[in-house]
């Protein structure tokens, strides 16, 4: 990959050219947003795809079973539950059941929390610390763009609910197994947490940030994976270490 990635030139691609170019030739994409940093498209088809796990969930596996699997992940939880008479119990984990289900078919409001968090993080360190002059809604759309990758996991997920794999187990934290923590079933909870980091789809939609970064930032791509690297690292340390203090 070249240090400095140019952005001059080139026609003016539409939404659906932007999200076929996120895949096949991301740099077209990243330069489009200095044009434009409208990206209402990648949004409309997260909410698609989180909508069609949730509804796969619901129907195939159901949210009274999801919440018992998510309970028996969790020592902690586990044994605060046993520690309930049988009615109480049954109903605690109903009101999760429901509060579960919920929540997930409103998913896309966490997606654009946590995208509008992560744009600000970037938006300050490469304005702050690398003296770039990027705006808030072009590093919103890096960001939105680059997450592609990573909600083909939702995809994955539907199809191997509607088909019947690994519907006995499911674990909804860690549905598919792109990443290492998935594979860690008898490991501590903290070093599937940490396992998790490690993640293909997740490294793909990291490749893009890097790309799309330098490319509005106008920045080396060196310099961009260092920002961006670092914080993956920072947040894997945290992460890791209040499951290791709360699991």
């Amino acid at each position: 990959m070249p240090e400095e990635l140019a952005v001059e030139g080139g026609t003016p691609l539409s939404q659906v050219a932007r999200v076929v170019d996120t895949f096949v030739a991301p740099s077209k994409t990243f330069t489009d947003i200095l044009r434009s940093a409208n990206c209402w498209l990648p949004i409309v088809l997260v909410f698609l795809i989180t909508v069609g796990w949730t509804y796969s969930i619901d129907k195939k596996i159901g949210f009274q079973a999801v919440s018992e699997q998510q309970i028996s992940q969790s020592p902690k939880q586990e044994e605060m539950m046993q520690q309930l008479p049988p009615d109480q119990r049954a109903s605690r984990i109903s009101t999760i059941a429901t509060a579960t289900k919920w929540t997930s078919y409103a998913s896309i409001v966490f997606f654009l929390v946590f995208v509008a968090f992560e744009a600000l993080v970037l938006w300050g360190t490469f304005n702050f610390a690398l003296g770039a002059k990027t705006t808030f809604s072009q590093v919103f759309a890096v960001v939105t763009y680059s997450a592609l990758p990573r909600s083909l996991m939702w995809v994955l997920s539907s199809i191997l609910i509607f088909a019947g794999v690994g519907n006995d187990n499911f674990n909804m934290r860690n549905p598919v197994g792109t990443n290492l923590g998935y594979f860690l079933t008898d490991s501590a909870p903290w070093m599937k947490t940490a396992g998790a980091f490690f993640d293909v789809l997740g490294f793909w939609s990291m490749g893009l940030l890097i790309v799309g970064m330098a490319i509005v930032a106008h920045k080396k791509v060196s310099q961009s994976a260092t920002v961006i690297i670092g914080w993956w690292v920072l947040i894997l340390l945290i992460v890791t270490g209040f499951s290791a203090a709360f699991s």
